[in-house]
């Protein structure tokens, strides 16, 4: 399904909420990093479409489930950043700025829900693997990072778990680096 067709999307969440139930829990995973380049040579459409689908479409899910959550006065919403957004990365405008407007974008949801015992955060991952990609750049990446491994899919879940439980009632607004330490200076 396309997450920047609002009319069609709206039809989906209303159909999965009469099937299933009430949205409680809005995990906004899509992300793509459609070209990678620098600057002087990103085309217009890349931009754009970097953009459609890494923050508009979290906008129009949210959106979609947002109302529905302060009327229930529960709900937890997750963005999936990127280590990009808070770092940036060579050659990746697009895709560093989308994630970085991730997090705002969530904090101002966070600051609109509080009252209504709505939540909304962020997970910024840095390498999660397994990664078949034993280049020397993915290599020299790994070794960036403290603890000098890439993460396992299983370390975001738990942090994604513990985000979305009554653990976590009181953290709002708040962005969680799952990196093993790649955002921290070493030598």
């Amino acid at each position: 399904m396309d997450i920047t067709d609002r009319g069609r999307l709206a039809e989906v969440v209303d159909r999965a909420q009469s099937e299933v139930g009430p949205v409680d829990i809005c995990v906004n995973n899509a992300g793509i990093i459609y070209t990678m380049g620098q600057l002087k040579d990103m085309a217009d459409a890349d931009w754009d479409m970097n953009l459609q689908v890494n923050l508009t479409g979290t906008y129009n899910v949210t959106k979609a489930v947002f109302g529905g959550m302060r009327e229930r006065k529960w709900g937890r919403i997750i963005c999936m950043a990127s280590i990009a957004g808070l770092m940036g990365g060579f050659g990746q405008t697009a895709y560093a700025t989308g994630k970085m407007g991730l997090i705002g974008f969530a904090r101002s949801v966070a600051l609109e829900g509080a009252r209504y015992n709505v939540t909304s955060n962020v997970i910024a991952p840095g390498i999660i693997g397994p990664n078949a990609n034993l280049s020397p750049m993915y290599e020299r990446m790994v070794k960036r990072v403290a603890m000098q491994a890439e993460g396992q899919p299983e370390d975001v879940a738990s942090a994604i778990t513990f985000l979305c439980s009554e653990r976590a009632r009181y953290i709002t607004g708040a962005v969680l680096t799952v990196t093993g330490g790649m955002d921290l200076f070493t030598f």
